[in-house]
């Protein structure tokens, strides 16, 4: 099995690092493509038109100077190109949970959607900050990830990828939440004022608002999240409705 992996976090986290050790008591097949630097909310951007810098780290481990799903498709169309592409995308793990707004904002969940554009099953991985790391931590995510990749028929149907939340401390139960309502920016600091000329900011953080049955409620009591995502986002209208316009 050939696994590819990336993240939103940088090549160098420490998050990376952790997934990719757990890949690899799955294959020995695995490959990383990350960005060079952290890209917070970066969602599904892409870099077009533009130059892409790829360093060679090590053996199978490359930089990216663009947006997490700018590594997916420089693995895809470059890295890949003449050769037999991933068989499962890895996204990764990323420092802090990724709920409700999230599944829009995240790189890490943009890099899982972006596979998914190639026809590759993918999973994008999250944790609550400041976890609490335990020696058979990567055992058991290479436990998880391999039961997903066996039962890849129940979830892996095009346009579909898997979210999953770690809380704590694993191991845990795993559990599916609904999606819940977590606003980020819900201010903006004014920083300079000068006529027509004003300079805000947009601080980090939430309220972590949760209601029972949601994802940060799953995550808070100590269990795994996992929601089955797709990129289709269509609600068909009546066909009342289109005949009388």
């Amino acid at each position: 099995m050939r696994i590819l992996i990336s993240n939103d976090d940088g090549i160098d986290a420490p998050g990376i690092a952790r997934l990719a050790d757990a890949a690899r008591r799955l294959s020995d097949d695995v490959w990383v493509v990350a960005p060079e630097k952290k890209h917070t909310a970066a969602g599904p951007s892409l870099t077009l038109a533009q130059p892409l810098v790829m360093q060679r780290r090590d053996e199978r481990r490359f930089s990216c100077s663009g947006r997490p799903a700018d590594c997916v498709v420089a693995a895809m169309a470059w890295l890949f190109k003449d050769e037999r592409k991933p068989d499962l995308v890895l996204a990764g793990v990323n420092d802090g949970r990724n709920v409700a707004e999230d599944l829009a904002y995240s790189g890490t969940l943009g890099i899982a959607r972006e596979a998914t554009f190639w026809g590759v099953p993918a999973i994008g991985f999250s944790r609550v900050k400041n976890p609490t790391i335990g020696a058979d931590d990567e055992a058991w995510l290479a436990n998880l990830v391999g039961s997903l990749w066996k039962r890849r028929a129940e979830w892996a149907v095009e346009g579909h990828w898997l979210s999953i939340n770690l809380p704590t401390a694993l191991p845990a139960e795993i559990r599916q939440p609904r999606i819940g309502r977590d606003k980020i920016a819900g201010t903006a600091e004014v920083v300079e004022s000068d006529g027509d000329r004003t300079v805000i900011i947009v601080p980090r953080g939430r309220a972590h608002a949760t209601m029972p049955g949601d994802e940060n409620s799953v995550i808070d009591t100590g269990s795994v999240s996992i929601n089955r995502l797709n990129w289709f986002g269509e609600t068909r209208l009546g066909d009342g409705l289109i005949s009388s316009l």
